[in-house]
């Protein structure tokens, strides 16, 4: 078992070190796996494996989600949450660089993806606040801490892979996101506060205030997202939709959102719809990949002799929580999101139900620690797309999210400590 342990596992650091893409990666490290370690016919394994993945209903939800944020990505929605919201944070203590934590939060309830809520958010935001005096170090860190928020609140893509890989109910997991990311996003609105009463002399002076009335007209702008965001995630949680059918719900009025701005024409609609082909078949690829390697590891019974190993040390849940989280910021300094989360799933799943732990929690544990590898260095996607976006040192961009990735890891112990953050909305959507 060491042996075969030892092999694998150079063999995918080869592999990936390589640059071989993450789906052919898995998928020769099963075909080695099966091959040399059991009598099990691979070619059958593999064809009715990557078969199977291919055809989930679950997984329909992926290109039309992917879709739906592709469309409003080309859209003006970031100018209008950019007025809608300004007015109302220049009495908040941080004041507009509020608007980089709860203009993530709201494109990231109909987006699904961090580097397109990070990318959409920051050619509207860093012009603007950078013009308004703002401390520029503090404008990225918010963007690249705030962003990565996309990969949490629903609907996430991410959720969705992760529900696909486990098997466990995708609504459910999308319920369990939404406390979790209001958790977060206190936490960032409280550090930008403490922030600025700490440093006031770096926060621009408050701009004249504007009457009530117009407060409200410029808000009004915030309806048709608002409207989005209910129609998506309401529809999920009072059981009128399911996952799938809400994302063909969210793509429907997405397009007549683009449309009543002005936003679509015949090359807006063909680029989105060729961007969402183009990440829904990447990310269905290394599905495939990830469940031949998981029937693969399952044959050659490594997870099961891992995690009876794991149990004979006696770890506690917290033990094991923290060792995980190390493995999988480590992981995430040099994969992206979603390869981590396929990669790991076979074999931390048998540990993580011996140890009692709750896969829905595990889920929403696992995509907050994903999040954090977002903004570690080398490989963290908002880090090269701030670094696009502004020219700036990618460890420079990596130093001013630095607070942002202790307030996630301060949001691992919270969710640890209260496991009712995450799991109270799905248990009162089952009731």
């Amino acid at each position: 078992m060491l042996v075969m342990m030892t092999v694998l596992f150079v063999t995918l650091l080869l592999l990936l070190g390589s640059g071989v893409w993450v789906a052919f990666s898995l998928l020769g490290l099963g075909w080695l796996g099966l091959s040399q370690f059991t009598s099990v016919p691979t070619g059958d394994v593999l064809a009715s494996n990557v078969w199977g993945e291919s055809y989930s209903w679950e997984l329909t939800a992926l290109p039309m989600f992917i879709w739906m944020g592709e469309i409003l990505f080309r859209s003006r929605l970031a100018d209008d949450m950019f007025t809608g919201l300004s007015p109302w944070m220049q009495r908040i203590p941080g004041r507009l660089l509020h608007t980089n934590v709860v203009g993530c939060g709201l494109f990231a309830a109909v987006s699904g993806s961090s580097a397109a809520t990070c990318a959409t958010m920051g050619k509207m935001t860093i012009p603007e606040l950078t013009r308004r005096g703002y401390d520029e170090k503090l404008i990225i860190g918010t963007l690249a801490g705030s962003a990565t928020l996309g990969l949490l609140i629903p609907p996430s893509i991410i959720l969705i892979v992760y529900g696909v890989a486990t098997d466990q109910s995708i609504a459910r997991l999308f319920m369990a996101g939404i406390f979790p990311g209001l958790l977060l996003i206190s936490l960032f609105a409280g550090y930008l506060m403490l922030w600025s009463w700490r440093f006031p002399d770096k926060i621009p002076p408050a701009e004249t205030g504007l009457p009530l009335g117009e407060k409200l007209r410029r808000a009004r702008r915030l309806i048709p997202l608002l409207a989005l965001i209910v129609g998506v995630i309401g529809s999920i949680y009072a059981g009128l939709a399911s996952p799938t059918e809400a994302a063909a719900v969210g793509v429907v009025l997405s397009l007549l959102l683009a449309r009543f701005q002005g936003a679509m024409d015949g090359v807006v609609f063909r680029d989105a719809l060729l961007g969402a082909v183009r990440t829904s078949t990447m990310i269905a690829f290394i599905l495939a990949g990830a469940s031949f390697l998981t029937a693969a590891m399952g044959f050659t019974g490594l997870p099961r002799e891992l995690a009876a190993w794991i149990g004979t040390l006696g770890l506690s849940p917290v033990m094991l929580l923290a060792a995980l989280t190390l493995l999988f910021i480590l992981l995430g300094c040099f994969l992206d999101g979603i390869s981590v989360v396929v990669l790991t799933t076979s074999i931390m799943l048998p540990m993580v139900e011996a140890a009692g732990i709750d896969l829905i929690w595990f889920g929403i544990y696992l995509v907050i620690v994903v999040e954090m590898s977002q903004i570690t260095p080398p490989i963290g996607f908002n880090l090269f797309v701030l670094q696009g976006m502004t020219g700036r040192n990618i460890l420079s961009i990596a130093w001013a999210a630095m607070p942002f990735f202790f307030l996630m890891m301060l949001g691992v112990v919270l969710i640890s400590l209260f496991p009712g953050i995450v799991t109270w909305l799905p248990q009162a959507m089952g009731n």
